[in-house]
């Protein structure tokens, strides 16, 4: 391990002279892609060289042991020994986890889809109250949440919202959230005090760069239409909603939430380069037989993840068991036991796939 640890470390020491030549740093694509990879080595080589010092204190602490022969001073080596072999483990793990191998988009930002599904008005609340949810994580985590078109519910939420969410390793901790979200409560509009059960259907694709996937705009059918809905006398008046068709796929991205047609036109044109790169990741996977079908599913869109019981204060997420009882506080996006369970699943899964290849 050390050896691979001392490659890793070389290989940050060179991809950081690189970044400071300027015949990269003139080639925006190579940057980006450079800076990447300097970022992602250098959360190892960090943990790397906290390992290094931990092992050099416990030789030191050793060293002392065997030759002080002040007895205090024996003590305190000792002391010192039973407090950094703990950490030595720690780290240990943390490097193992480290080193396995990532999904290669766990570092790119992502566009986040939320649709109501059964259940009418009280679903459209539910993918109110999810995008809410996941507002308040965004903002815990110091990430950024852009609103790229919305259609609002009849009785509040939301029939379908779409939002991009940026920031460090944002793919990585909402990719499983992909699937349908379940909840069982009283509606507002229930006058008998009955449970109804509803759902909301979310999509996680991860947000591409132009680099990533190359579209042909001969490709794609633009339609501009007069946007509906909240904002103003000129929404209902001018063409500053935008539709985007791509032929090839017939996937369709739309945008109306901004005055501008422009800034329309870019931010569908970055739904739809996203959803025409999650098509064809998800073409190369299957070719490829990388379909994960385990206990944390495979993204399918219609997996019924989990379950939010409002009478009973729950949440619990069906493909690894778990379940907590502070439902209020998940809603105010605390979901980060979730996100960590799930992430332990699938390093679990990475590293048991390594020992039977």
């Amino acid at each position: 391990m050390l050896d691979k640890l001392e490659a890793i470390n070389q290989r940050y020491e060179n991809v950081n002279e690189e970044l400071m030549q300027p015949d990269v740093m003139s080639d925006l694509k190579r940057y980006k892609s450079l800076n990447k990879e300097y970022k992602e080595l250098g959360k190892i080589v960090a943990q790397y060289r906290n390992y290094q010092q931990v092992l050099s204190n416990i030789e030191n602490a050793r060293e002392v042991i065997a030759t002080e022969k002040d007895q205090d001073f024996r003590e305190m080596a000792k002391a010192e020994l039973d407090e950094l072999m703990p950490e030595q483990e720690r780290l240990e793990e943390v490097i193992k986890d480290l080193l396995l191998p990532k999904d290669p988009n766990d570092s790119k930002d992502v566009i986040m889809e939320i649709r109501a599904g059964a259940g009418g008005d009280e679903a459209a609340i539910f993918a109110g109250d999810l995008q809410r949810m996941y507002m308040r994580f965004a903002e815990k985590q110091g990430w950024k949440m852009e609103l790229m078109d919305a259609m609002e519910g009849t009785a509040g939420g939301y029939k379908e919202i779409i939002v991009a969410v940026r920031g460090e390793d944002v793919y990585g901790k909402l990719k499983f959230e992909s699937g349908v979200h379940r909840v069982q409560r009283v509606p507002a509009t229930e006058t008998q005090g009955r449970i109804h059960t509803s759902v909301a259907s979310i999509v996680v694709i991860p947000e591409v760069e132009e680099f990533d996937v190359e579209l042909n705009m001969g490709d794609i059918r633009k339609d501009y239409f007069c946007s509906s809905g909240p904002g103003g006398q000129s929404v209902n008046t001018t063409y500053s909603a935008v539709r985007l068709t791509h032929l090839p796929t017939g996937l369709v991205a739309q945008c109306q939430d901004q005055k501008s047609q422009l800034k329309n036109f870019d931010k569908a044109l970055a739904v739809l380069r996203s959803r025409v790169y999650d098509m064809e990741l998800a073409k190369k996977n299957e070719a490829d037989g990388l379909v994960r079908k385990n206990m944390i599913g495979g993204g399918d869109r219609s997996d019924k993840i989990r379950t939010y019981n409002y009478p009973q204060g729950r949440v619990t997420d069906h493909r690894i068991g778990y379940t907590v009882y502070n439902l209020a506080s998940v809603m105010e996006g605390n979901v980060d036991d979730f996100v960590e369970q799930l992430r332990i699943a699938e390093s679990a899964e990475r590293l048991q796939e390594g020992v039977t290849k």
